[in-house]
């Protein structure tokens, strides 16, 4: 039943595609299974004149290659930790919290993405699970793994430096941005072919670009943007850069 569904909204989502840029949207599953996925990611592409449409979980790789074929292009959401067996490591200590159906239901989607050559907004999980799947690894515990006084994690605010040139810089004007920061893991070998376009002041990537089809952040722009309309930027542009192909 759930497949037929699947392939139900693949179906109508082809038949009736609208004249603005579809954007699929990875989500997380509560404890009863239900997915659950912030507004603020909704939000932001329909403000930015995007139609978004949330993805359910997948299980094969034949239903994740028919949703991207329903898109334009895809964000990948923030959510759990991934399973450090993906990059080669054992679980660091115990705030590692991992969700073995989404992880697998994301990389059929995130690398069906890459194969269909469809834009990827990547941020905080998202920005992670690209570098991995790029074959990069990860921090799995910040706090524990590296000597920083940033305050990364819990809602916190903190500076990045911005790099000329980047599509981060081009958006805002600016070589420094004060973010959000929810995360306690973070990028640690950066991906071949990645180029990072913004660190904190420890080191720790908080933003890369790879080719001109992928843009990743560590913080979360999409929950800026609820109370600060510049902070759209970024969504507008992966809107618009759709719009123009």
């Amino acid at each position: 039943m759930k497949r037929f569904l699947i392939l139900l909204t693949i179906v109508a989502l082809q038949a009736c595609r609208p004249s603005a840029p579809v954007i699929g949207i990875s989500c997380g599953r509560s404890e009863t299974g239900a997915a659950t996925l912030s507004a603020n990611y909704t939000d932001a592409v329909l403000r930015s004149g995007g139609i978004p449409v949330i993805f359910p979980t997948v299980s094969d790789e034949a239903t994740a290659r028919a949703l991207l074929k329903s898109v334009d292009g895809v964000i990948f959401s923030g959510g759990p930790d991934l399973d450090p067996s993906y990059y080669g490591e054992t679980v660091w200590n115990e705030t590692v919290e991992v969700d073995t159906l989404r992880d697998a239901s994301d990389l059929l989607l995130m690398r069906a993405a890459l194969d269909a050559r469809k834009p990827v907004m990547a941020i905080c999980r998202g920005e992670q699970l690209m570098n991995v799947v790029l074959g990069g690894s990860l921090y799995q515990d910040l706090p524990t793994q590296v000597d920083t006084l940033v305050k990364h994690g819990g809602g916190a605010w903190h500076r990045i430096g911005v790099e000329k040139g980047s599509v981060l810089y081009g958006l805002f004007g600016e070589d420094s941005l004060t973010v959000n920061s929810f995360h306690h893991q973070a990028v640690k070998e950066v991906a071949p072919g990645a180029r990072v376009t913004a660190r904190a002041a420890d080191g720790i990537v908080e933003a890369y670009e790879y080719g001109k089809s992928v843009i990743a952040f560590q913080f979360h722009p999409e929950g800026m943007a609820r109370t600060d309309d510049a902070w759209l930027a970024p969504f507008e542009y992966f809107v618009r850069e759709l719009l123009s192909d």
